[in-house]
């Protein structure tokens, strides 16, 4: 049985496009402290493709989690997660720790 080279492309290519994402995305440093995100306020530029690198700094777990991203990753506590978001329209995207919604809030904006 020969297999097409089309179909094992379409088979394989997933396995590259995170790797493909990660080389053009626009990197951005995160921590969580005392269940709050700093910076709060996390300026991209619009149209690129962006990785959040969150770092959990409290010994409990934390959640980002925002409907307007359509993400959601939960942060051990003392670890780090990387958070991949499609490349965004001009605006403001509010996030927040689901863990701690009343402190850990913030906003990603694209300009």
């Amino acid at each position: 049985m020969r297999i097409s080279p089309l179909i094992l492309a379409a088979f394989f290519a997933p396995l590259f496009v995170p790797a493909a994402f990660a080389d053009d995305a626009v990197s951005r440093d995160v921590e969580i402290h005392n269940h709050v995100f700093a910076p709060a306020e996390i300026n991209v530029p619009a149209g690129k493709p962006i990785a959040l690198h969150i770092k959990n700094m409290d010994t409990t777990a934390e959640e980002f989690d925002s409907s307007a991203l359509k993400v959601e990753k939960v942060i051990g506590g003392n670890g780090a997660a990387v958070v991949h978001l499609r490349p965004l329209a001009p605006g403001r995207y509010k996030f927040e720790g689901e863990y701690h919604e009343k402190t850990a809030q913030g906003v990603v904006i694209a300009q």
